[in-house]
Parts: structure tokens; C-alpha cells; sequence
């Protein structure tokens, strides 16, 4: 028999999770509850199951609650939801976050009942897309173990891949997704800066830029990262490191520590590389 499936805070991760079990019939979904009703009614129609509720007592009794709330509000959502009387032992609660532990509901474990964090590591921005998507998507995981072997079966039924990790170090983690993602942006727009200051137009840059990160990126994921690397420290070119390190400093200081403080980490970095193949 189906478990029931009840989610507070969906927003575009609780909305796609709970489409994809919903179309693949893993779990019934049960109530949706959102800070408005308004939104609850939007929820639930891109789920197509479910029914929209106003207030925490408006919810019925599920096996399991995912609350897909933003991270400042998940405790809050928990100690509502224990207010309300729905927690007891046998019920999972997990949240979606990658920076909160499991142990952030608090409430659900003074209730008996399990938790877990299931934090898929993707985009959410697009919910159409991911449901066509999600196949393969890997989720960093850590909780009680009951509650991560019911969720961990209810996950591969769409195509989640969950990895386990240590909740001690889950802000770490977290940090993971900033440095591989946003920072990526980050790096990409100074070096969209740097040629526009050599007189290449912006959008021109971005199309030099183009081959060359793919490729980089395509590398580093068949090779790994230190196989992957490339450029006048690779070499061993050190004056030439040094020229642009100087010229980059001279032109915008903050370019130069950020350069600086790359090229120190790309020095360790091909040092492993020469490590790695001196063995090989």
C-alpha cells in the first residue's frame, strides 16, 4: 500500500518532488500546505494530486511530511507541525535543505518521530524541466536510519542517486555546490572583465570563452581536475604566472589577490598531478 505524502512549504523543489512521485505513484500526496492558500492551490495543480490547506490544524494525519520551506523556516514549520499533533513515532519528517541538518527538526525528534535531510544537488528554477530531468540526479543524504531507508526507496522510484555524508560537516558540503557552481559564474565574469579590458566587446568574449570552458569542464569530469589542468603553471612557466599576476594587480587590485590566491592553490594542484604520474 501506497504511504501518504504530506508537504509544508512547496515551493518549486516540493512542487517537482511531489509531480514525479505523484506520476510514478510512489507516494499519495495528501495535503499541501503553503503561507497562502492561493499558492497551496497553484502547488497542488502542477503536482495534480493533493489538497490545498490553509493552517497546520487544516492537515491530516500522513506517513511521512517533507517540508520544502526555505532554511530560515524550517524549524519553525517543524515545531508547527508538533504543535499540531501530527508527529509520532513511525512518521518521517525530512527537509530538502543542503546546509540545515536533519537534527534541525528538533521538534519531530522530541515527538519520536525519524528525520532526515534529502538535499537533491541541482536547479529547481525550472520545475517543468526537472520533472523531465531528475532522472539521475544525485541527493547528498544523512538522517535516522529508518527514515533514509523509506526515503532512499521513495528517491530511486524517480531516479534520485542518494549519496550519503557526514552531517557534521554538511555546511562544508553545502559549500561544495557554491564553489562548482556560483563561484564558476563568478570566475567567468572577471574573466569576461579581463577581455573586455584588452579591448574585446563583451559579447564577443563570451563567445571566446565558450569553447574553452566547455572543453575544461568536459576534461575535468573524464580526467579529473589535476589531469585537467592546463595553462603557465601546468607548464611550470612561473615568469609568465608572475607577469600576469602583476599585470592584473596593476589593473584592478582585487583581480590581483584573487589571481594570487588561485595560482597558489594551482601550484598544490600540479604539484599532485606531477605526484600522481611519478607513481603511475
Amino acid at each position: 500500500m501506497r504511504k501518504t505524502l504530506s508537504i509544508v512549504g512547496c515551493g518549486n523543489v516540493g512542487k517537482t518532488l511531489g509531480r514525479l512521485w505523484h506520476l510514478n505513484e510512489t507516494f499519495i500526496v495528501q495535503d499541501v500546505l503553503n503561507r497562502s492558500f492561493e499558492s497551496a492551490q497553484r502547488a497542488v495543480s502542477f503536482i495534480g494530486n493533493g489538497r490545498p490547506v490553509a493552517e497546520y490544524a487544516d492537515l491530516r494525519r500522513s506517513d511521512i511530511y517533507m517540508i520544502a520551506a526555505t532554511d530560515d523556516q524550517i524549524a519553525a514549520c517543524c515545531e508547527a507541525l508538533a504543535d499540531a499533533g501530527w508527529l509520532t513515532p513511525g512518521t518521517v519528517v525530512f527537509h530538502c535543505s543542503g546546509a540545515l541538518r536533519s537534527t534541525e527538526l528538533k521538534a519531530a525528534i522530541r515527538c519520536g518521530a525519524s528525520v532526515a535531510s534529502i538535499h537533491p544537488i541541482r536547479s529547481f528554477a525550472s520545475p517543468n524541466q526537472v520533472v523531465q530531468t531528475f532522472a539521475g540526479t544525485w541527493c547528498g543524504a544523512e538522517g535516522d536510519a529508518n527514515a533514509i531507508n523509506q526515503l532512499t526507496e521513495a528517491f530511486s522510484a524517480i531516479g534520485g542517486q542518494l549519496v550519503a555524508l557526514d552531517a557534521d560537516f554538511k555546511i562544508i558540503y553545502h559549500s561544495a555546490a557554491v564553489f562548482a557552481s556560483n563561484y564558476l559564474v563568478t570566475l567567468l565574469d572577471v574573466a569576461q572583465q579581463a577581455y573586455e579590458k584588452s579591448g574585446i566587446p563583451r559579447d564577443v568574449a563570451l563567445k571566446l570563452m565558450e569553447p574553452l570552458v566547455k572543453e575544461t569542464v568536459e576534461n575535468v569530469f573524464r580526467l579529473g581536475p589535476p589531469e585537467a589542468l592546463t595553462g603557465p603553471i601546468a607548464r611550470g612557466d612561473v615568469a609568465t604566472a608572475m607577469k600576469q599576476y602583476r599585470a592584473v594587480g596593476d589593473w584592478n587590485k582585487r583581480f590581483g589577490a584573487l589571481y594570487r590566491q588561485l595560482g597558489k592553490l594551482t601550484v598544490n594542484l600540479a604539484a599532485r598531478r606531477s605526484r600522481k604520474r611519478g607513481k603511475d
